[in-house]
């Protein structure tokens, strides 16, 4: 019965990767549905603190990207990537990083996919060297970022065993910077050089390659504001934990936990936004980063679920099975991870999934918090939004999916920056944990 049940598991995650985008929430909710109708399964935990979160955030950041915070912050992005157009596949990933460690989603390196793809060409840069570890940069900085549900959701499971906010931060944020920049040295020499690459030629010679130009994109007079308003909100987000904090207890037992903080903050964010910006409301509901974050809120919700609902009924022989090998391998965890993100889709819904049962089996703190960046393996398959238009982006067709699938530009840099990122977090945790 055990294994019909991994198989239920595994083949909705199957067919939701098939259906795509929001069809693995789907998918997983169906999994649940013959779990417990079906085979008599006791319910698991719904993820409905990760999901209010991302609510939350996003209705901030939709608020933003109406008021043109967003184009904003694209500009200054290309001003950066043009004025040192050489460097672009180093700073290619220095911006996406940042622009997601700010905002909590990766989904913002979509703005800066067309710039970076443009300078490099301009310069006859490869541009899959730096468009590969931006998107790779891009995916992983959200295990770094203050106001990320998959932040918040793992530093609330590691209170109980003495690890707060802040430590997590402290050994995620250098650690996966220091690897993105590293894998960013490897991406640069991957690939032939642009002007011996054949099918860049080839398409050359047809006219398809295209110079999109310097069309500048005009900022509401709200924009700026809107940028600063949304930055005091993750201040006041990050001071708040810090004076909660165990470690710091300078605000005895708040009113407040972190994570309804985190949601007030973000809705006081939007609403300052909407009222001295002056935006219609209206609009936030058809953007594109309140879209693409309700789809994931559906796919946490779903898949988070499922995993929940498989695991807790079998934690005894889950625990029998995997127990002493991560006690033996505890670097196995990040393996684990790296494997199960590839098929959520979710830096969230994988830490949902698989960070509790982790805890369950003993781990150590130190091991979840150094693995926490296999979350990121996003990348894995060529399906994912951001790896799709980066590829779309590249019209010289240096960024293109191989015939075997896996053998794409992102593949390497991934690989690497998350090696990278938890054997430094290792390190660093080893310092300061």
């Amino acid at each position: 019965m055990l294994w019909l049940e991994v198989i239920v598991v595994l083949g909705a995650i199957f067919f939701g990767a098939r259906l795509g985008s929001i069809g693995i929430g789907y998918a997983g909710g169906v999994g649940v549905l013959i779990l417990t109708l079906g085979m008599g399964l006791k319910l698991g935990a719904m993820p409905i603190d990760v999901i209010l979160i991302i609510m939350s955030v996003i209705a901030a950041i939709g608020a933003m990207q109406v008021a043109g915070g967003l184009d904003y912050m694209v500009s200054i992005a290309e001003k950066i990537l043009r004025k040192n157009p050489k460097q672009i596949t180093f700073l290619a990933p220095v911006v996406t990083y940042v622009m997601t460690f700010f905002a909590g989603t990766g989904h913002t390196a979509f703005a800066t996919l067309p710039v970076i793809a443009e300078v490099a060409k301009e310069q006859g840069i490869r541009p899959s060297r730096p468009l590969s570890i931006a998107v790779v940069a891009s995916q992983i900085a959200i295990t770094a970022s203050p106001i990320s549900a998959a932040v918040v959701f793992v530093s609330g499971a590691l209170e109980k065993q003495g690890i707060g906010y802040l430590e997590l931060l402290a050994v995620c944020i250098p650690s996966s910077f220091l690897a993105c920049m590293c894998a960013a040295v490897v991406a640069n020499f991957l690939g032939k050089d642009l002007k011996d690459d054949e099918v860049y030629q080839e398409r050359l010679a047809k006219g398809l390659i295209k110079t999109r130009g310097t069309a500048k994109v005009e900022i509401k007079p709200g924009a700026k504001l809107s940028v600063v308003i949304f930055l005091v909100a993750i201040l006041c987000v990050i001071t708040y934990a810090t004076l909660i904090s165990g470690k710091v207890g300078l605000i005895k037992n708040p009113v407040l936990g972190r994570d309804a903080a985190i949601m007030l903050f973000m809705f006081a964010a939007a609403t300052f936004i909407s009222a001295f910006t002056r935006i219609d409301t209206a609009q936030v509901l058809n953007s594109s980063t309140f879209k693409s974050g309700m789809s994931a809120c559906i796919c946490v919700l779903g898949v988070a679920w499922l995993g929940d609902t498989f695991v807790a009924n079998h934690i005894t022989e889950i625990k029998a099975f995997a127990g002493d090998l991560l006690n033996v391998y505890p670097w196995m965890l990040a393996v684990v991870l790296f494997f199960a993100s590839t098929l959520l889709y979710s830096q969230a819904a994988t830490a949902k999934a698989l960070i509790p049962s982790a805890l369950l089996l003993g781990v150590s703190p130190l091991t979840i918090v150094a693995s926490f960046a296999a979350v990121s393996a996003l990348f894995v398959l060529p399906t994912y939004p951001t790896l799709i238009a980066a590829v779309e982006m590249d019209d010289t067709g240096s960024t293109r999916i191989g015939k075997f699938v896996f053998n794409h530009p992102f593949i390497v840099p991934g690989v690497v920056a998350i090696a990278l990122s938890v054997a430094f977090a290792f390190v660093i945790g080893g310092m300061i944990l």
